[in-house]
């Protein structure tokens, strides 16, 4: 019922043209070397947020 296609014709009614093969070839890309690099820094501030009680804010945890 709320599938890729019914989404596409319902914003293509609204004068947006949008393929699903558009939805499908960005669903199977691999990920960029930018967010693999994210997820990598994410975890490492998590641990440094959890470490020190979760107090530190964002300029302590840059630092």
């Amino acid at each position: 019922m709320f599938g890729v296609e019914p989404i596409c014709k319902v914003l293509t009614s609204h004068g947006l043209k949008i393929a699903t093969s558009t939805y499908y070839a960005a669903k199977n890309r691999t990920p960029s070397a930018r967010s693999v690099l994210d997820a990598g820094l994410k975890t490492q501030i998590s641990r440094v947020h959890a470490d020190n009680s979760g107090v530190y804010g964002v300029r302590k945890v840059w630092r």
